[in-house]
């Protein structure tokens, strides 16, 4: 199964030089990457980056990330993959533009 992160274009850049990356400032401060499912990631996108452009989808094979993903309920108990440990730029299986048209992102048809 496909999980994704989010990232802004500068969070994106700055995986690739470190080869690595513990997240975004809400990643930080709560202890783990977040994550979404295929079917999740549009309402993270709504609720947490409304409107903003210069957005990267990163998609990451769930089973490959090891006992460290763990799976817990979060908005309306549904539950999120969460990350206790850094992504790794050799776990990223794709990276796309998350454009904006008309307010709403845009997502990739092949989301899964």
């Amino acid at each position: 199964m496909l999980v994704y992160k989010i990232f802004q274009e500068p969070e994106w850049q700055a995986m690739r030089d470190a080869g690595q990356s513990s997240g975004a400032s809400i990643d930080l401060a709560d202890g783990f990457v977040h994550l979404s499912t295929g079917e999740q990631a549009a309402e993270t996108a709504a609720k947490h980056f409304a409107e903003q452009s210069n957005l990267v989808l990163l998609a990451f094979d769930s089973e490959a990330m090891g006992p460290e993903l763990k799976w817990e309920p979060s908005r309306g108990r549904a539950l999120f993959p969460h990350l206790y440990r850094s992504l790794q730029l050799d776990e990223v299986l794709w990276a796309r533009p998350l454009p904006l048209a008309d307010g709403q992102h845009v997502f990739p048809d092949d989301l899964r």
